[in-house]
């Protein structure tokens, strides 16, 4: 095969896969911009896309965090992000989405916007890169609700919290991770940064 039609056939099938991912819980149209923050850790690759359903917002989130490991164990703090989708009862017709996450900790429960409200804007608390030591990269995060409210999850206490992103004016309705994958013997970051995608209704 010549490399023209071997470069043409591996962007089709990247498209093809690209597609099918969306199409699991809606696609690119879904969405009319993207929120990120400037402060997420260095390390790993931005993964899938996950989108709420059509007519679904992001009322909700939860976090998976390894708990201190202490001396001499590697620490990860924030291992992955789940957006808690809802239409009208936020915690009854609800459908969860997740992005990629680490392979450590456990998930909370999810902390709920007030009065059916949904998500518009987060922070990241991110520890800065440390030479020597033990990077832990992306600690917590915080998310402001449509009504003014502010939920900050159950997370580790490393690095600072950075500025707000920009908000989403009808709301949060997908998410990315960016994630460091496991390192063997070397030291983990896990879930190092993420962006939200703001709903188009």
């Amino acid at each position: 095969m010549e490399s023209g039609a071997g470069a043409k056939l591996l962007l089709l099938l990247l498209l093809w896969v690209t597609r099918c991912g969306h199409a699991r819980s809606g696609g690119p149209s879904d969405y009319t911009s993207v929120i990120e923050v400037t402060n997420g850790g260095p390390w790993g690759d931005w993964t899938w896309p996950e989108m709420c359903p059509d007519g679904f917002f992001a009322s909700g989130f939860s976090t998976k965090v390894e708990p201190q490991q202490g001396i001499p164990g590697d620490d990860t703090a924030l291992n992955g992000i789940r957006l808690h989708c809802a239409r009208g009862n936020a915690e009854r017709n609800t459908h969860v989405v997740e992005s990629q996450s680490g392979k450590w900790g456990v998930w909370s429960e999810p902390l709920w916007c007030p009065g059916g409200g949904f998500i518009v804007a987060f922070s990241l608390r991110v520890e800065a890169p440390v030479t020597p030591g033990d990077n832990t990269a992306a600690n917590n995060m915080r998310v402001r609700c449509s009504d003014g409210a502010e939920l900050e999850g159950p997370g580790l206490v490393w690095g600072e919290f950075g500025s707000w992103s920009d908000p989403c004016p009808k709301g949060v309705c997908g998410l990315q991770t960016k994630i460091e994958p496991p390192r063997g013997l070397r030291d983990d970051t896990a879930l190092n940064d993420v962006r939200f995608f703001c709903c188009r209704s």
